[in-house]
Order: structure tokens, then sequence, then C-alpha cells
């Protein structure tokens, strides 16, 4: 082993107890000699039996009826989350109100990322109830297994037809080895052409079947043409997933004041949008170590840190752009939730 990897062998021993993904960039975790040997599948079991214990000591955060839905399937979904006079001064808000916004570009598609910090939301009081609201919250926590404070922007989704470069994000996918949660409050109606959200019920735990296939995948994660796969979101195939056994993906074409929370472990894409058009949401996302006996214990839930992570994430990336870094997120200035693309 050369010096150099001798020095960097902690951060990576550090980086696999942290919950760390990458075949490509931790040659621990892209092992094949490990992976040969079940490495790879015995973290994600691990991973699996204790977000159960944890979700186990926040059984009060969901009704049981919610809980054993979500078991069964991987997601949550409510219809009229919001009360009418909420929601109307949500819309208001939207309309009226410029935010300062980032901007990813993904093939012919572009997420707009406006940050709602505590500052933000106290002058804007149907999103900061928005923000606030128990199922969101709360519902956010127990899908993740972390009572930890959420990642929160307002998320607009806009694509270009013209655009011929493929979205990555409509090929069905897992984000990390372990569960974890991702949530969207629909704000604007969302129908089949505007390509929704699609997840593959019952893909969050892992099967027999499943089990074998990631096996198989990180035998050569690490050196996987696909940059997203090689860094640990799996990509896979519709055909891969009739062969593990899972039911056909459902798709969330929902009304407005729809919130639907999903472990984004289980298998999930962004549909292809037939027509021009934009999806805007309140987004939230928790993910945190999966290897914590505790549900509790989040340190960026301490007073100065709590709801400001966008900010903090934010400054980060000014600072990675300052030196010259390439950054996905960039600064749009300050834009209307619903306005059209800037980038």
């Amino acid at each position: 082993m050369s010096p150099l990897k001798i020095l960097k062998s902690p951060l990576w021993i550090a980086d696999i107890a942290l919950g760390g993904k990458s075949f490509r960039g931790n040659p621990i975790i892209g092992s094949r000699y490990l992976n040969e040997r079940g490495f790879h599948v015995w973290r994600m079991t691990l991973a699996e039996r204790m977000a159960q214990m944890r979700r186990r000591q926040m059984e009060h955060f969901l009704p049981a009826e919610d809980r054993q839905f979500f078991h069964e399937n991987g997601y949550v979904v409510r219809h009229n989350v919001l009360p009418e006079d909420i929601f109307k001064a949500v819309q208001n808000e939207l309309e009226q109100t410029e935010f300062a916004a980032r901007e990813m570009k993904q093939g012919r598609t572009v997420t707009r990322f406006i940050g709602l910090t505590p500052a933000i939301l106290k002058k804007l009081p149907g999103l900061q109830a928005a923000v606030g609201a128990d199922i969101f919250q709360k519902g956010l926590r127990y899908v993740a297994s972390n009572n930890a404070d959420p990642l929160v922007y307002l998320h607009t989704v806009l694509w270009d037809l013209d655009e011929n470069r493929k979205d990555p994000q409509t090929n069905f996918h897992s984000d990390t080895f372990h569960p974890t949660a991702k949530a969207w409050l629909f704000l604007k109606d969302v129908e089949v052409a505007d390509g929704p959200f699609h997840y593959v019920p019952g893909s969050h735990r892992l099967n027999e079947a499943r089990r074998k296939w990631e096996y198989e995948q990180s035998l050569t994660a690490a050196t996987h043409k696909d940059g997203n796969h090689a860094v640990g979101s799996f990509r896979v195939t519709e055909d891969q997933l009739q062969d593990m056994g899972f039911s056909k993906p459902v798709s969330f074409a929902v009304p407005a004041n729809t919130l639907v929370i999903a472990d984004t472990h289980g298998f999930h894409a962004r549909g292809i949008a037939t027509r021009p058009g934009l999806r805007v949401g309140l987004y939230g996302s928790v993910r945190r170590s999966p290897f914590s006996l505790w549900a509790g214990g989040d340190v960026r839930s301490l007073p100065g840190i709590k709801g400001r992570q966008t900010e903090i994430f934010g400054t980060y990336l000014d600072w990675r752009s300052k030196r010259g870094h390439g950054v996905s997120h960039l600064d749009v200035g300050k834009v209307k939730a619903m306005a059209p693309r800037i980038r």
C-alpha cells in the first residue's frame, strides 16, 4: 500500500461508519475482494435492521395505518394536507415573493432550489405553517428512521422538450444502500404529461432477489461506466425490477396539496414529461448515518444550525465557486418559484 493510501485509510474507514456509499471514491467500499465475501450486502442488511430499530423509537410519529402502509410499500401519501386557508396563503406567497435561488441542470431538466431558512419563513406565515406541519416533519423523520432536522427547499422542476440530453433521474435508481427519506408536498397539480415521480412499491425492503442483484452490482460498481452507479446510486432496468419480483411502479400524478414521503433507498425515478411546464413543491430530505443506535442526537438540530442547512450548504457552494471549483447548484439570483428557467 502506498504512503498516500495509508494516510487516507482512516478517512475511508470513517466514511464506511458514517454511511459512505461511493464504490469509486472509497477503495474499501469498492473492493471486489471484500464484496465477493458479502461486504456490501452485509452493510445493507445491518443498515435495514438498525433502521427498523430506530423506527420503533418513533412509532408515535405516525398513525398505525400510515406505518403499516409504509412498511408494505415504502412510501406515505396524504391528500389535502394543508387546511384550505394555509394552502391559499402558500399559493399567494409563491405568486408574490422573489426568493434567492440556485439551479441544477441534468439533461433537459433544470431543478430550482430555494432554501427556506427561519429568517425567510418568519416573513411568510403560510410556508412557515407548511414546513412545520406535523405530517411533513414527523413523517420525514419516521421514514428516514432518524429524528433529525430536515433539509427543506421550495423545489421547482422545469424541462425543455427541445433538449436532447437525457435526464439521469428518469432512470430507475436507489439513492443509497440504506433507508433514507425525501418528501414532496406538491403545490401545483401534477398530471401524467408532467413527468411525475414514480416509485416501485416494496422495493425499500431486501428480498432475496434484490440481495443477489446488489451482490452482483457490488463486484463491478467501482468501474461502472455510469458515474451515478459507480458512486453508489445504483441504476436498474425495468426488466431487472421484474426479475426481482417487484410490482409495477406507482405514478404520482396527484392534485395540488398532496404529500408524498418515500424511502428513496427503494427504486424510484422522475417521469418523462411530454409537454412544456413545471412542477413545484415543498421538498424535504433526511439522510443520516445508517448505523446509529439512537434515533435522536442530531447535531444539525442544535440551536444556530437548525433550519439553516440550506444556508450553510449555499455558503459552502459559494466558497467552492470563488476558488474556481465547479458546483452543480448555480446561484441565479432572486426569482419567483414558478418563473421560467434561468439557466
